[in-house]
Protein backbone atom coordinates (compact mmCIF):
# COMPACT_ATOMS: atom_id res chain seq x y z
CA UNK A 1 0.00 0.00 0.00
CA UNK A 2 0.89 3.62 -0.97
CA UNK A 3 0.59 6.57 1.34
CA UNK A 4 0.49 10.05 0.91
CA UNK A 5 -0.28 12.88 2.76
CA UNK A 6 0.41 16.68 3.12
CA UNK A 7 -0.69 18.91 6.07
CA UNK A 8 -4.09 18.15 5.00
CA UNK A 9 -4.97 15.21 3.52
CA UNK A 10 -3.60 11.64 3.41
CA UNK A 11 -4.26 9.07 0.89
CA UNK A 12 -3.94 5.69 0.02
CA UNK A 13 -3.19 3.97 -3.08
CA UNK A 14 -3.02 -0.27 -4.10
CA UNK A 15 -0.77 -1.27 -6.14
CA UNK A 16 -3.85 -3.81 -7.70
CA UNK A 17 -5.61 -1.88 -10.43
CA UNK A 18 -3.64 1.52 -9.32
CA UNK A 19 -6.87 2.07 -7.00
CA UNK A 20 -7.23 4.74 -4.64
CA UNK A 21 -8.41 3.40 -1.43
CA UNK A 22 -8.45 6.25 1.38
CA UNK A 23 -8.71 9.75 1.45
CA UNK A 24 -8.62 11.22 4.48
CA UNK A 25 -9.25 14.50 6.08
CA UNK A 26 -6.24 14.96 8.87
CA UNK A 27 -7.92 17.48 11.19
CA UNK A 28 -10.89 15.00 11.61
CA UNK A 29 -9.76 11.54 10.41
CA UNK A 30 -13.02 11.32 8.07
CA UNK A 31 -12.49 9.13 5.14
CA UNK A 32 -14.42 10.32 2.66
CA UNK A 33 -13.47 7.72 -0.05
CA UNK A 34 -15.92 5.03 -0.36
CA UNK A 35 -14.41 1.55 1.54
CA UNK A 36 -15.70 -0.94 -0.24
CA UNK A 37 -18.78 -2.98 1.82
CA UNK A 38 -19.62 -5.36 -0.64
CA UNK A 39 -22.99 -5.52 0.32
CA UNK A 40 -23.65 -2.65 -2.17
CA UNK A 41 -20.47 -2.31 -4.00
CA UNK A 42 -16.97 -4.09 -3.47
CA UNK A 43 -14.70 -1.53 -5.11
CA UNK A 44 -13.75 2.15 -4.04
CA UNK A 45 -12.23 4.30 -6.98
CA UNK A 46 -11.30 1.73 -10.05
CA UNK A 47 -9.42 2.92 -13.19
CA UNK A 48 -11.34 2.37 -16.40
CA UNK A 49 -8.75 0.80 -18.93
CA UNK A 50 -9.20 0.13 -22.01
CA UNK A 51 -12.94 0.43 -22.06
CA UNK A 52 -15.61 1.95 -20.10
CA UNK A 53 -18.87 1.01 -19.76
CA UNK A 54 -19.74 -2.53 -20.63
CA UNK A 55 -19.49 -3.81 -24.77
CA UNK A 56 -21.87 -5.61 -26.32
CA UNK A 57 -21.99 -8.96 -25.77
CA UNK A 58 -18.89 -8.62 -24.21
CA UNK A 59 -16.74 -8.63 -27.33
CA UNK A 60 -15.28 -6.44 -30.15
CA UNK A 61 -13.61 -7.34 -33.13
CA UNK A 62 -10.54 -5.44 -34.95
CA UNK A 63 -8.63 -6.71 -38.07
CA UNK A 64 -10.97 -9.03 -38.26
CA UNK A 65 -10.59 -11.27 -35.03
CA UNK A 66 -12.83 -11.30 -32.18
CA UNK A 67 -12.01 -10.79 -28.71
CA UNK A 68 -13.84 -10.77 -25.00
CA UNK A 69 -14.05 -8.13 -22.76
CA UNK A 70 -15.70 -7.42 -19.27
CA UNK A 71 -17.00 -4.68 -18.21
CA UNK A 72 -14.82 -1.78 -17.82
CA UNK A 73 -11.85 -3.16 -18.96
CA UNK A 74 -9.29 -5.23 -16.90
CA UNK A 75 -6.41 -2.39 -15.66
CA UNK A 76 -8.42 -2.62 -12.67
CA UNK A 77 -7.65 -5.77 -12.09
CA UNK A 78 -4.15 -5.84 -12.99
CA UNK A 79 -0.91 -4.85 -10.58
CA UNK A 80 0.92 -1.91 -11.42
CA UNK A 81 4.43 -0.94 -11.02
CA UNK A 82 5.77 2.14 -8.57
CA UNK A 83 8.23 4.00 -11.09
CA UNK A 84 8.07 7.50 -9.28
CA UNK A 85 7.42 8.42 -6.08
CA UNK A 86 7.68 11.63 -3.15
CA UNK A 87 6.16 12.44 0.08
CA UNK A 88 2.97 14.00 -1.67
CA UNK A 89 2.93 12.17 -5.87
CA UNK A 90 3.45 8.57 -6.56
CA UNK A 91 3.28 7.18 -10.67
CA UNK A 92 1.93 3.85 -11.14
CA UNK A 93 2.79 1.76 -14.68
CA UNK A 94 1.13 -1.27 -16.62
CA UNK A 95 2.68 -2.39 -19.69
CA UNK A 96 1.17 -4.74 -21.83
CA UNK A 97 2.16 -8.34 -22.12
CA UNK A 98 0.97 -11.50 -23.24
CA UNK A 99 -1.71 -11.77 -21.12
CA UNK A 100 -2.96 -8.44 -22.34
CA UNK A 101 -2.78 -9.25 -25.28
CA UNK A 102 -5.05 -12.09 -25.47
CA UNK A 103 -7.81 -9.68 -25.08
CA UNK A 104 -6.35 -6.13 -26.13
CA UNK A 105 -3.96 -6.65 -29.09
CA UNK A 106 -2.25 -2.97 -28.69
CA UNK A 107 1.55 -2.22 -26.93
CA UNK A 108 0.71 0.44 -24.49
CA UNK A 109 2.13 1.73 -21.37
CA UNK A 110 -0.54 3.15 -18.74
CA UNK A 111 1.01 5.53 -16.39
CA UNK A 112 -1.19 6.48 -13.51
CA UNK A 113 -0.04 9.72 -11.15
CA UNK A 114 -1.22 10.80 -8.13
CA UNK A 115 -0.48 14.26 -7.04
CA UNK A 116 -1.65 15.86 -3.16
CA UNK A 117 -1.86 20.01 -3.26
CA UNK A 118 -3.59 21.48 -0.49
CA UNK A 119 -7.14 19.26 -0.04
CA UNK A 120 -6.98 18.39 -3.16
CA UNK A 121 -5.75 15.34 -5.40
CA UNK A 122 -5.64 15.29 -8.93
CA UNK A 123 -5.31 11.75 -10.88
CA UNK A 124 -3.70 12.20 -13.76
CA UNK A 125 -3.64 9.69 -17.05
CA UNK A 126 -0.78 9.25 -19.22
CA UNK A 127 -1.82 6.41 -21.91
CA UNK A 128 1.17 5.61 -24.74
CA UNK A 129 1.11 3.88 -27.71
CA UNK A 130 3.82 1.98 -28.27
CA UNK A 131 2.82 0.39 -31.84
CA UNK A 132 5.52 1.90 -34.20
CA UNK A 133 3.12 0.92 -37.33
CA UNK A 134 -0.44 0.86 -36.00
CA UNK A 135 -3.04 2.90 -34.45
CA UNK A 136 -4.69 2.17 -30.84
CA UNK A 137 -7.79 2.53 -29.94
CA UNK A 138 -9.02 2.84 -26.07
CA UNK A 139 -11.04 4.54 -23.45
CA UNK A 140 -9.92 5.51 -20.18
CA UNK A 141 -11.84 6.68 -17.27
CA UNK A 142 -12.21 7.07 -13.37
CA UNK A 143 -14.91 5.87 -10.79
CA UNK A 144 -14.04 7.32 -7.48
CA UNK A 145 -16.95 6.49 -4.76
CA UNK A 146 -17.65 8.65 -2.35
CA UNK A 147 -19.19 8.25 1.42
CA UNK A 148 -22.81 10.36 1.68
CA UNK A 149 -23.52 10.65 4.07
CA UNK A 150 -19.96 12.32 5.59
CA UNK A 151 -21.15 12.83 8.98
CA UNK A 152 -22.56 10.81 11.47
CA UNK A 153 -25.22 13.85 12.00
CA UNK A 154 -26.20 13.72 8.49
CA UNK A 155 -28.40 11.28 5.97
CA UNK A 156 -28.05 10.64 2.01
CA UNK A 157 -30.93 12.95 1.44
CA UNK A 158 -29.46 15.69 3.19
CA UNK A 159 -26.40 16.24 0.39
CA UNK A 160 -27.46 17.49 -3.31
CA UNK A 161 -25.47 17.24 -6.21
CA UNK A 162 -24.03 20.88 -7.80
CA UNK A 163 -22.80 21.53 -11.30
CA UNK A 164 -20.50 24.35 -12.07
CA UNK A 165 -20.98 26.53 -14.36
CA UNK A 166 -24.53 25.90 -13.99
CA UNK A 167 -26.24 24.99 -17.13
CA UNK A 168 -28.35 22.26 -18.92
CA UNK A 169 -26.10 19.18 -20.07
CA UNK A 170 -26.78 16.83 -22.57
CA UNK A 171 -28.35 14.03 -20.77
CA UNK A 172 -27.47 10.23 -22.23
CA UNK A 173 -30.07 7.56 -21.35
CA UNK A 174 -29.23 3.89 -20.53
CA UNK A 175 -31.27 0.86 -21.55
CA UNK A 176 -30.34 -2.15 -19.65
CA UNK A 177 -26.07 -1.74 -19.94
CA UNK A 178 -25.93 -0.07 -23.17
CA UNK A 179 -26.28 3.51 -24.28
CA UNK A 180 -29.85 4.39 -25.73
CA UNK A 181 -28.24 7.78 -27.76
CA UNK A 182 -30.98 8.35 -30.19
CA UNK A 183 -33.08 9.59 -26.85
CA UNK A 184 -30.72 11.62 -25.18
CA UNK A 185 -32.40 14.71 -23.88
CA UNK A 186 -31.29 17.80 -22.10
CA UNK A 187 -30.23 17.01 -18.08
CA UNK A 188 -31.42 19.28 -15.08
CA UNK A 189 -28.13 20.54 -14.36
CA UNK A 190 -28.58 24.33 -14.51
CA UNK A 191 -30.15 23.94 -10.90
CA UNK A 192 -29.15 21.67 -8.11
CA UNK A 193 -30.39 18.34 -7.74
CA UNK A 194 -31.23 16.46 -4.50
CA UNK A 195 -29.60 13.23 -3.53
CA UNK A 196 -32.42 10.98 -3.87
CA UNK A 197 -32.07 6.80 -4.61
CA UNK A 198 -34.60 6.76 -7.12
CA UNK A 199 -32.33 9.10 -8.83
CA UNK A 200 -30.33 6.16 -9.89
CA UNK A 201 -33.31 3.18 -10.40
CA UNK A 202 -32.49 3.30 -14.04
CA UNK A 203 -28.40 3.26 -13.60
CA UNK A 204 -25.97 6.19 -14.13
CA UNK A 205 -26.76 9.39 -14.85
CA UNK A 206 -24.47 10.03 -17.80
CA UNK A 207 -23.66 13.55 -19.31
CA UNK A 208 -21.80 14.81 -22.08
CA UNK A 209 -19.37 17.19 -21.09
CA UNK A 210 -17.34 19.36 -22.68
CA UNK A 211 -14.69 22.48 -21.66
CA UNK A 212 -14.23 23.12 -17.21
CA UNK A 213 -16.37 21.48 -15.41
CA UNK A 214 -16.98 20.93 -11.80
CA UNK A 215 -19.40 18.39 -10.27
CA UNK A 216 -20.28 18.61 -6.65
CA UNK A 217 -22.06 16.75 -3.27
CA UNK A 218 -22.81 19.02 -1.00
CA UNK A 219 -25.14 19.73 1.80
CA UNK A 220 -26.78 22.50 3.95
CA UNK A 221 -26.66 21.06 7.04
CA UNK A 222 -22.50 19.97 7.34
CA UNK A 223 -19.49 22.36 5.65
CA UNK A 224 -18.33 18.92 4.41
CA UNK A 225 -18.48 18.14 0.90
CA UNK A 226 -16.61 16.48 -1.97
CA UNK A 227 -15.84 18.07 -5.62
CA UNK A 228 -14.53 16.59 -8.67
CA UNK A 229 -13.32 18.94 -11.26
CA UNK A 230 -12.44 18.18 -14.75
CA UNK A 231 -11.50 19.98 -18.43
CA UNK A 232 -12.76 18.27 -22.10
CA UNK A 233 -13.77 15.08 -20.62
CA UNK A 234 -16.52 14.09 -23.40
CA UNK A 235 -18.87 12.34 -20.68
CA UNK A 236 -19.54 12.13 -16.83
CA UNK A 237 -21.17 9.59 -14.73
CA UNK A 238 -22.42 9.88 -11.74
CA UNK A 239 -24.03 6.59 -9.63
CA UNK A 240 -24.95 4.44 -6.85
CA UNK A 241 -25.68 0.98 -6.98
CA UNK A 242 -29.21 1.08 -7.94
CA UNK A 243 -32.27 -0.03 -5.55
CA UNK A 244 -29.52 -0.80 -2.81
CA UNK A 245 -29.72 2.72 -0.61
CA UNK A 246 -26.12 2.57 -0.70
CA UNK A 247 -24.38 5.10 1.33
CA UNK A 248 -22.00 6.08 -1.62
CA UNK A 249 -22.35 8.08 -4.33
CA UNK A 250 -19.45 8.00 -7.38
CA UNK A 251 -18.65 10.86 -9.81
CA UNK A 252 -16.85 9.61 -12.92
CA UNK A 253 -15.29 11.30 -15.86
CA UNK A 254 -14.93 9.59 -18.57
CA UNK A 255 -13.02 9.30 -21.95
CA UNK A 256 -15.24 6.85 -23.44
CA UNK A 257 -18.46 5.10 -22.94
CA UNK A 258 -20.67 1.84 -23.14
CA UNK A 259 -21.32 -0.03 -26.19
CA UNK A 260 -25.10 1.06 -27.89
CA UNK A 261 -27.58 -1.87 -28.11
CA UNK A 262 -27.04 -1.61 -32.18
CA UNK A 263 -23.17 -1.43 -31.83
CA UNK A 264 -21.45 -2.73 -35.02
CA UNK A 265 -18.78 -4.49 -32.77
CA UNK A 266 -16.10 -2.92 -34.59
CA UNK A 267 -13.89 -1.09 -32.52
CA UNK A 268 -13.09 1.38 -35.11
CA UNK A 269 -16.74 2.22 -34.83
CA UNK A 270 -17.10 2.36 -30.93
CA UNK A 271 -18.97 5.46 -29.57
CA UNK A 272 -16.23 7.57 -27.57
CA UNK A 273 -13.48 5.91 -28.58
CA UNK A 274 -10.27 7.51 -28.34
CA UNK A 275 -7.71 7.15 -31.22
CA UNK A 276 -3.72 6.77 -30.82
CA UNK A 277 -1.29 7.26 -34.19
CA UNK A 278 2.02 5.32 -33.68
CA UNK A 279 4.06 6.42 -31.32
CA UNK A 280 1.42 8.94 -29.89
CA UNK A 281 0.45 9.90 -26.34
CA UNK A 282 -2.32 10.71 -24.64
CA UNK A 283 -2.91 12.57 -21.19
CA UNK A 284 -5.89 14.21 -19.18
CA UNK A 285 -6.53 14.91 -15.24
CA UNK A 286 -8.67 14.83 -12.89
CA UNK A 287 -8.97 16.62 -9.45
CA UNK A 288 -11.08 15.69 -6.20
CA UNK A 289 -11.11 18.02 -3.22
CA UNK A 290 -12.26 17.48 -0.05
CA UNK A 291 -13.45 20.26 2.42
Amino acid sequence: MIKLENHFITVEISEKGAEQVSLKNKQNSTDYLWQGDPTYWNRQAPVLFPFVGRLKDNQYQYNNKTYSMNQHGFARDRIFEVTNQSETAVTLSLLSDEESKKVYPFDFCLNITYQLEDSSVSVSYQVDNRNTDEPMYFSIGGHPGFNVPLTDETSFEDYYLSFSPKRSRTLIPLNGAYIDYDNRTLGQTNTDIALRWRLFDEDALIYETKNKNVFSILSDKTTHGISVSFTDFPYVGIWSPAKLKAPLVCIEPWYGIADTSDSTGRLEDKLGIQFLKPSEQFNCEYTITIF
